[in-house]
This record gives structure tokens, C-alpha cells and sequence, in this order.
């Protein structure tokens, strides 16, 4: 079959968009919003930052390694329609978990719950915070949960109406809860004994030692073999699907249009996020028996997946074994750690990787607990995902008036300002004024890594430069960022954790302009004008070469004239 006949670059284009579309809107439904189930489910923050910081770390290794295996063995398309499948199923088994309490509400119309992991400093806070809304009187019931010395949990339930009958007192309440935790740890001591002898018997036998576990532990395992599962299937897709894209338009000779594909997946994240809040919020706190609405984010995801397959089924792959590049990471680290300006840019995404995924990860619940339901949090993220796509549109001016290396700078700044600012919200809208931020902090940030890639990359490795940025410096600085994000929210609580990353961030951007001055500039090559000049010169060389020859014809012309006339006379 002729070239023209295989080659549809309009085609291709428009099935990658649509495909990113629909995964990035999938992700979007869910995603966002699994730290905020987590906390429903009864996991504390440092339990929450090891389940993401272990997502993050799976989507580091296994991506580029899937992607190198179906590249190998020509099954990328296999893999994808796997992998859509498996998410699918997966992510509906996510739901089925039941929560470390049973009374966790799904709603935000009530007092705040408690966990069985909280700190006793988080306990007394709540106390007081109850004790000085003693004279409330509410009419539904509600249950309040404290956690007593021995580890174990305790449920009151308060019963309150509206008109003093039969009402309980809030601080009566307090009172016996602290009677109730006095008593509980004089019995701490002689339960000592005991469970230290269960445990020593029961710590050679694996499968006695998950028996005796409490619920708390039994929840935060589970939770993070099932979202490993569900990461592992998830993390190939953009990857394969993309270098199947790109070795397809490079062999139209288009590859300068595989970026163009690329702004379709913020598109349908804005949809995703903004669709997925507005439908949960509009449901009921159960949408039946014991399930609560937040299982509709995991029904999204699993119905887009499904219905990205027929799209992923035609997607165009071509795999040109000539151009297989091996250790294509490989090459673009050697060329991030030979230029000392790409280092400092490598550093400076690693932290903003970390304080990046510290906001992801616990700006929900810091919405939550200012009166944020989902209708704000998807409105809220999906504006800053438009504020983000708005940068092109401003780019060119800005870049004519700051250098790449000052906009990294500055985009740091500002994704500092916003986590300082996140420690401050008052209201469920509090947070919309900092994503318009995202415009400078998001998009400026990816252009200055987009010119410093530029710079430093050789012809063929754009995109293993490119990569090192994304998932090497990104993805290893979120999954640090989640653990210690977690470590931080569980001993000093999510705004001053908020506020330690901002200062960190700014004080590496204090610095950061400091490195840049002495760091050594390279210029960029430009090989358009390298071209230009050989056929420059090639052309000098030949013509000086014509008129060598035509000086040496005239002169031996003219030596066998005169020769002529001697021999005449």
C-alpha cells in the first residue's frame, strides 16, 4: 500500500484529542476528589499521604516500563483496551470498602466527626469548639465519635431537638466523655499484659497477626493495595497512547503537531472536575441504603473509561523499528545533568512537585471544613484548570518581557502565594480567587520547562527531556510531597502545613535567581542558520573553485598563444 493511503494526519489528530479528552475528563471525575473519600472512610492524613504518595510512585516506575514492554512487543493497542477494561472494573470495587465508622456521614451539615487516628490535641480542640456552641440545638441526630487511651473508639450519639425536650447538653456530653476516657485508662495497664502476649504469639503466624489487627490498619492496607491496583492500570494509558501518536506523526513527517493534541486533555479535565461536582452535589446525602453519593465519582470514571474504548480501538500506532531510540530517559538525564541551568530548573520542579501534591491532596478537606461541598470544589478546580489554558493566549507577551529563567522564578512565587493563601479560606468561595493565579503559577511554569527543554535537547530527544521534567523531577516531587504533606497535616494540622511549603518554596526563589547569575549561559543552536551557512559556504568553495579553473584556462590559453607566435616568426 502506498505512503498517501497509510497516512491520515487530520484523522489521527482527532482521534488522539478525543482519546485525551476522554481520559483526562475520567480521571477528573474521581481523582480530585479520592483524598476527600479517604477522609470519609476514616483515614488519617498520615495514612492519606502514604496512599498518594504511593500512586504517584507507581505512576513514576510502571508507566515508562509498560510503555517500553508493549513498544517492544507491538501490543500497545492490546494494553490500552486492557487497561481501560481493568480501571473500570476496579474502580467500582473502591466503593465496596467499608469505613473505619460505621456513623460517618457523606454530608456537610453536620458536627465535626472525630477519627479513631486523631491526635488527643485534635480531641481537646474539638471539645472546645463543642463547648462553645453548648447552647446549640439541633434537630437531627448526630453522632460524635472520641478516641480513648487504649486505642479504641467510643460513639455518643446526641440526640438534640429544637425545643428543649429531651435534649442532651453538649457539655454533659464533654464530661462524660472525659469520665468515660479516665476510667478507659485505668484500665489501660492491665490490658498491657495481655495484648502484649497476643501479639508476641501471634507475630510467627502472618495470617493470626491480619486476624488480631484493628479495623483502622485492616482499612489503610486494603485501601492501598486497591489503589495500587487501580494505578497500575491506569498509569500506561497517556504514556502509550502518546509515544504511539508521536512515532505515527513522525513518520508523516508532522511531529510539530503532536502538542496541538495535547490541550484537548485540560479541556476535558475542566469538564470532568466541574461535571462530576455539580452532579454529586445535587444528589442526597445517601443515594440508597448505606451509600453514600460520593460513590458517583467512581461510577464516572468506570462508564467514560468503558466508553473510551471504541476511540481507543482506532487510535493510529506505527512502530518504526529503524528509529527506536533505547534509553531514551537515559540520554535525557545525561543532558539535564550536563547544563547546570536545567539542574536548577529540575530542582525547582521537584518543589513545586512536592507543594503542588501537599495542596492536591488537602485542599478539599480544608474547603470541607469551611462549608465547601462538591458543588464548590469542581466549580472551584475546574476554573483553575481554565485559568491554566488561558496562557498561551497571554504567553507571547509575557515572554517578550520576562526571560525563561525569571518566569520559572516566578511561577514558583506565585504557586507559593496560593498555598499560603489556601491556609487562610473563610467561606466555600474563599478559594477562587487564588486559582486565577494558575494562569502564571501552572502555564507559566510549563513554558519556562518547554524553553529550557529547547535548549538543552539534541535533535531526537525532545521529548526524553521533556519527560525527565514530567516524570522524573514531577512525579518523584509528588510523591514525596504526599508523605510529607500527610506526616505534616497529622502533627501540626493542614494550615500550618499550608504555610511551611509556601516559605520553603519562596526561600528556594530567593535563591533560585542567585544560582541563575552564575550559572554559565549556553547558547542555543540554531540549526536552520547551520544549514544556511554550509550551503553558504558550499557555494563560495564552488564558485572559487570556478574561477580557479577559469584563470588557470586563460592563463595556459595565453601561454600557448605566445608559444604560437614564436614559433610563427
Amino acid at each position: 500500500m502506498r505512503r498517501n493511503r497509510q497516512i491520515n494526519v487530520a484523522r489521527a489528530l482527532a482521534l488522539a484529542g478525543a482519546f485525551n479528552f476522554l481520559i483526562s475528563a475520567a480521571k477528573a471525575c474521581l481523582l480530585p476528589f479520592l483524598t476527600l473519600y479517604l477522609r470519609h472512610l476514616g483515614l488519617s492524613p498520615t495514612e492519606t499521604g502514604l496512599v498518594m504518595g504511593t500512586k504517584h510512585f507507581i505512576a513514576l516506575v510502571w508507566s515508562p516500563i509498560t510503555g517500553l514492554l508493549s513498544k517492544h512487543y507491538d501490543k500497545r493497542r492490546v494494553l490500552i483496551n486492557s487497561c481501560l477494561v481493568a480501571s473500570a472494573v476496579v474502580s467500582l470495587v473502591i466503593p465496596f470498602i467499608p469505613p473505619a465508622d460505621v456513623h460517618k456521614l457523606d454530608c456537610n451539615d453536620h458536627i465535626s466527626v472525630i477519627s479513631p487516628t486523631q491526635s488527643s490535641m485534635d480531641t481537646r480542640k474539638t471539645e472546645a469548639h463543642l463547648m462553645t456552641y453548648s447552647n446549640l440545638k439541633i434537630t437531627n441526630p448526630t453522632f460524635a465519635s472520641v478516641e480513648m487511651p487504649n486505642g479504641s473508639q467510643e460513639v455518643y450519639h446526641l440526640s438534640l431537638s429544637s425545643n428543649g425536650n429531651q435534649s442532651l447538653s453538649i457539655v454533659t456530653t464533654i464530661q462524660a466523655m472525659k469520665e468515660k476516657r479516665s476510667i478507659v485508662g485505668l484500665q489501660n495497664n492491665s490490658n498491657k499484659k495481655s495484648k502484649l502476649s497476643d501479639s508476641t504469639e501471634s507475630s510467627f503466624d502472618f495470617i493470626s497477626s491480619l486476624k488480631v489487627m484493628d479495623i483502622q490498619h485492616q482499612l489503610f492496607f486494603l485501601i492501598l493495595i486497591i489503589i495500587s491496583v487501580f494505578t497500575a492500570t491506569v498509569a500506561p494509558l497517556e504514556w502509550t497512547a502518546d509515544d504511539g501518536l508521536y512515532e505515527y506523526l513522525d513518520f508523516a513527517d508532522a511531529s510539530d503537531r503532536y502538542s496541538s493534541s495535547k490541550t484537548w486533555s485540560l479541556i476535558g479535565a475542566t469538564f470532568g472536575v466541574g461535571g462530576a461536582g455539580i452532579l454529586v452535589s445535587q444528589l442526597s446525602c445517601l443515594i440508597a441504603a448505606e451509600t453514600p453519593r460520593s460513590v458517583v465519582h467512581f461510577v464516572c470514571f468506570s462508564v467514560i473509561a468503558l466508553v473510551t474504548i471504541p476511540v481507543a480501538s482506532f487510535l493510529p500506532f506505527y512502530l518504526n523499528r529503524k528509529r527506536t531510540r533505547p534509553n531514551g530517559l537515559v540520554k535525557g538525564l545525561q543532558l539535564v545533568r550536563g547544563s547546570i541551568r536545567a539542574l536548577l530548573c529540575a530542582i525547582t520542579i521537584l518543589l513545586v512537585g512536592m507543594v503542588i501534591s501537599a495542596v492536591e491532596n488537602f485542599l478539599l478537606w480544608e474547603m470541607q471544613d469551611n462549608g465547601s461541598n462538591e458543588l464548590h470544589m469542581g466549580l472551584s478546580l475546574a476554573f483553575g484548570l481554565i485559568s491554566q489554558a488561558a496562557f498561551p493566549f497571554c504567553g507571547v507577551k509575557i515572554s517578550k518581557f520576562l526571560s525563561s529563567g525569571r518566569l520559572l522564578t516566578l511561577s514558583a512565587a506565585i504557586v507559593a502565594v496560593q498555598s499560603f493563601y489556601f491556609s487562610f479560606l473563610w467561606g466555600p468561595w474563599a478559594v477562587l480567587p487564588a486559582q486565577i493565579l494558575n494562569t502564571l503559577s501552572f502555564g507559566g511554569l510549563w513554558w519556562a520547562v518547554q524553553v529550557q527543554c529547547d535548549d538543552i535537547a539534541i535533535l531526537g530527544t525532545e521529548r526524553s527531556v521533556t519527560r525527565v521534567y514530567n516524570a522524573l523531577c514531577l512525579d518523584l516531587g509528588r510523591t514525596l510531597g504526599s508523605i510529607i504533606g500527610g506526616l505534616s497535616v497529622q502533627k501540626f494540622g493542614i494550615a500550618w502545613m499550608f504555610r511551611g511549603a509556601a516559605v520553603v518554596l519562596i526561600i528556594w526563589c530567593i535563591i533560585l535567581p542567585l544560582l541563575q547569575m552564575k550559572a554559565p549561559r549556553q547558547r542555543r543552536i540554531n540549526y536552520s542558520r547551520l544549514l544556511a551557512a554550509d550551503a553558504s559556504e558550499a557555494s563560495e568553495s564552488e564558485s572559487e573553485q570556478e574561477r580557479d579553473w577559469l584563470d588557470k584556462a586563460m592563463q595556459d590559453d595565453k601561454c600557448n598563444y605566445n608559444n604560437g607566435r614564436r614559433m610563427h616568426h
